[in-house]
């Protein structure tokens, strides 16, 4: 599988999960997760994250050669998503920008209008946009088209652990668009994650399924452990589904 790569903007990743940052207990749990994840690229909520000078923050707990991705978790509009990620290109860090506006603070699902509006002005800006949307193939190919570099549509609500709701859905955007394509939100066990790789997906991208659980540095390695899984069963092709039993042995040659 060292092989068997996937690539942004120019950029090689060899991981297939990407992994957030929020809700763990602690800087060292934060940091043993990512380290057990193998993930390659981490999200970071800027509107969440207290940036003053000397005092210790999540980025304490990223190494240095993971890629940053950036979100505007907690914008309600396109405007104060590209002031959010103006901000993160301010800080140094805005090669890649994961576009999330909310348009329910209830389900936490995204408002498509905004986040395309949205996307369109920060691709004009030279920014390299992931966009979270609903699982909504025509969303998912105006967002191609506004030059997004992938797409991640939502499995279930964001926190829920619900897992993929809606796989045909996702199975029409994985023919829609020809950019990556990369679940995010709802993944909630090992499980989910295996699925979304089956389907076809790019990669998976979680956070809560991970923090939220008992033991969250194991969660993070059963993740990473499943999207590995996940992956190769896509790349070998599952047997066809059958109505009826089909004996493994072959029946010819049997002795009366």
């Amino acid at each position: 599988m060292s092989t068997d790569t996937w690539s942004l903007a120019g950029r090689t990743f060899h991981s297939r999960l990407i992994i957030g940052t929020g809700k763990y207990k602690d800087i060292d749990e934060t940091r043993e997760a990512i380290r057990r994840s193998g993930a390659e690229m981490v999200t970071v909520a800027l509107r969440r994250v207290d940036l003053s000078p000397g005092k210790p923050s999540v980025f304490d707990a990223i190494p240095k050669d993971i890629a940053l991705l950036p979100n505007t978790a907690g914008c309600y509009s396109a405007d104060e998503a590209v002031r959010t990620c103006r901000l993160a290109r301010e800080l140094g860090m805005a090669e890649f920008v994961k576009l999330e506006v909310i348009g329910d603070a209830k389900t936490l699902f995204p408002d498509n209008e905004q986040t395309i509006t949205a996307a369109k002005i920060l691709v004009g800006e030279g920014f390299t946009v992931l966009p979270y949307c609903t699982d909504d193939p025509i969303t998912c190919k105006k967002l191609e088209d506004a030059g997004c570099v992938a797409v991640m549509p939502l499995a279930a609500p964001i926190g829920s652990g619900l897992g993929i709701r809606n796989p045909h859905n996702i199975h029409l955007i994985l023919e829609s668009v020809k950019v990556p394509v990369i679940v995010d939100a709802g993944v909630g066990t090992a499980s989910d994650a295996a699925v979304a790789m089956e389907l076809g997906c790019a990669a998976v991208l979680m956070n809560t399924g991970i923090a939220a659980a008992k033991h969250p540095v194991l969660m993070a390695e059963a993740m990473k452990n499943a999207v590995i899984a996940g992956r190769q069963a896509f790349l070998a092709g599952r047997m066809p589904r059958k109505s009826y039993a089909n004996a493994s042995s072959p029946e010819a040659g049997l002795i009366e």
